[in-house]
């Protein structure tokens, strides 16, 4: 049997320390392909594989598409590229955006679990929000092995915390004990295949940039009462044991947790406008109201008076939802700290 020589890494922020870390750890003749999925801007040069060939004995590059794998390589995902695994190969996807990102950690990690199976080797490292955990889950599901940095390790620590909550990881470790666990891992023997859902399979094509009907997505999931945060269109739910994630047939795609957040940001993107609009309208009725006094209209300006008024009541309401919002934010995040402690 073969030994699991597929892994994938995913990180963000505090990334490129803990990657190189591993890289310096690395033994020159690692059994096994090295894919890197970390949240990069578009349009922004990185210099990420010119330091980890610096950093160890293992060569790294930015990867191509159509790439053949080979063992004891470095191939890191380009910026506004998801980096799928086709078995022996490597395609760049052009698909939409999961988890406000792109290349996505999970488009990686279910690309490996699809067509590699119980040959890939999944980590999560130090990073914020979710991406990561989805993916870790498909892994984990087709065989293979899941692997999350301890969170109390991490620089910081929200993506391991997520991964951890919802992929049930085999091993939880701090940064420091990984290289010698994942040098163990890669010349473990793979376990038997597993059948996994359908909707995996779908998720890749649609990283990879395909299309999606309708149909197509009731047949993977169930229409939910939510709208797309970046187009607006329906969102499927698609189940992954008793959790849950959201896609929409553009392809956007989002964890439970990230579909939170984004609808929260709409909402204060949506209360903010509605601010706007109303210091405009409070404005205009008080230059409408003077000009009505200066006029000498004493009863279209006691009208317009009585409008403001109630303009500024509205106001009011607004900028304490506003606040609201922003507290809860504010209880959350530490909540989300004291829970990693």
């Amino acid at each position: 049997m073969a030994n699991r020589d597929i892994l994938a890494i995913g990180t963000s922020a505090g990334g490129v320390q803990a990657l190189t870390f591993l890289a310096k750890q690395f033994h020159p003749q690692f059994p096994a392909s090295v894919l890197i999925t970390i949240h990069l801007p578009s349009g922004i040069r990185s210099a990420l594989d010119e330091l980890l060939n610096r950093a160890g004995p293992l060569p790294a590059k930015f990867a191509g598409d159509g790439d053949v794998l080979e063992r004891g390589q470095i191939y890191i995902a380009p910026p506004n590229r998801h980096l799928i695994v086709d078995e022996f190969r490597l395609a760049l996807g052009e698909g939409a955006r999961e988890n406000h990102a792109r290349p996505a950690i999970d488009a990686m990690l279910r690309s490996a679990a699809v067509y590699c199976g119980a040959r890939t080797v999944g980590v999560v490292l130090t990073g914020t929000l979710g991406d990561g955990a989805s993916g870790l889950w498909a892994v984990r599901r087709a065989g293979g092995i899941s692997v999350v940095q301890d969170p109390e390790d991490a620089e910081f620590s929200e993506m391991p915390l997520t991964a951890l909550k919802r992929s049930r990881p085999n091993h939880i470790v701090r940064l420091a004990d990984m290289p010698a666990l994942l040098n163990r891992l890669v010349h473990q023997q793979t376990g038997a295949v597993k059948l996994l859902p359908q909707s995996l399979k779908f998720d890749v094509d649609r990283a990879r940039g395909g299309h999606s009907t309708t149909d197509g997505m009731d047949g993977i999931g169930r229409r939910s009462f939510l709208a797309c945060p970046d187009c607006g269109g329906v969102m499927w739910e698609i189940d992954e044991d008793e959790l849950s994630r959201f896609r929409c047939h553009v392809g956007h795609a989002y964890t439970a947790e990230m579909m939170s957040l984004a609808l929260d940001e709409s909402l204060r993107r949506a209360l903010a406008s509605a601010e706007r609009a109303l210091e405009e309208r409070v404005a205009l009725a008080r230059k409408l109201n003077k000009q009505a006094l200066d006029a000498g209209h004493r009863l279209l300006a006691e009208t317009l008076a009585e409008r403001l008024r109630e303009f500024e009541r509205e106001m009011d309401i607004i900028r304490t939802s506003i606040r609201r919002m922003d507290r809860l934010a504010t209880d959350v995040d530490g909540a989300k700290r004291a829970a990693a402690r």
